[in-house]
């Protein structure tokens, strides 16, 4: 029994359908199996791995003297993963509203894990500051998700990049720190005074950095709550019609 042509292109354009459902992720973009943003979700899952070597690198039969150097290489490998997903996603055109979303998702997690294992001996850096850090890139990460998902885009300033890049510094030279620690050359108080005042001078301008970026983007989440309000106020018209 032969399918008229009229049914099999029915049939076709309802698989076409949903073949594009499953390509397409729902927020918009290409498919998520894009090179860059698998790049960034490996950051996501790799990033706690300097936490648990810093806390139990004793369970890794890891040494103080050699620890700092496998804390350091981890450094390096999550920063060059970082500016790598990016020079992917424009190299490839693989630009995402996802991979917008999940690269400062990566970024919080990596920043996190290293700033809750400095909070830790023999660093030890104060919690409040750890929590200012959080604060700030929570905020300005659910301001950017609320309004992508409001079809309003939030650019990235200057500021913001700065303090990425002071950040990586702040946390390279702390590590490199452990190193004469470990040795004996340097005392655990002048490790503390000095990490504690590298890790104030970068939150200082995190902080400076997350106001900035709310300051020049008040009129786009202005713009993405009013469209908000008049979807909500021509869904009551719709309903009150129907």
């Amino acid at each position: 029994m032969s399918i008229p042509a009229e049914g099999s292109n029915l049939a076709n354009a309802a698989l076409d359908r949903r073949l594009e459902k499953i390509v397409q992720h729902p927020i918009g973009g290409p498919t998520i199996l894009g090179l860059a943003n698998l790049t960034t979700l490996v950051r996501i899952f790799v990033s706690p791995i300097f936490l648990f070597l810093y806390i139990e690198h004793d369970f890794f039969d890891i040494s103080d003297k050699v620890l700092p150097y496998f804390l350091l290489f981890f450094l390096l490998a999550l920063e060059t993963s970082d500016a790598l997903d990016g020079y992917l996603a424009r190299r490839f055109d693989q630009v995402t509203d996802l991979g917008k979303l999940l690269d400062p998702m990566a970024d919080s997690v990596y920043r996190i894990s290293v700033y809750l294992a400095f909070t830790q001996p023999p660093v030890s850096l104060p919690l409040w500051i750890v929590f200012l850090f959080i604060y700030r890139d929570s905020v300005v990460s659910t301001l950017r998700t609320v309004c992508a998902l409001r079809g309003v885009a939030l650019a990235a300033r200057p500021s913001g990049k700065i303090k990425a890049v002071l950040q990586a510094v702040m946390a390279i030279a702390i590590t490199s720190l452990l190193i004469p620690h470990s040795l004996g050359l340097m005392a655990i108080d002048t490790l503390h005074a000095v990490s504690t005042t590298l890790a104030i001078f970068a939150v200082v301008y995190a902080l400076y950095s997350g106001a900035e970026y709310l300051y020049a983007n008040f009129h786009y989440v202005r713009k993405a709550i009013l469209r908000t309000r008049r979807q909500q106020r021509k869904g009551l018209r719709t309903q009150t019609v129907v």
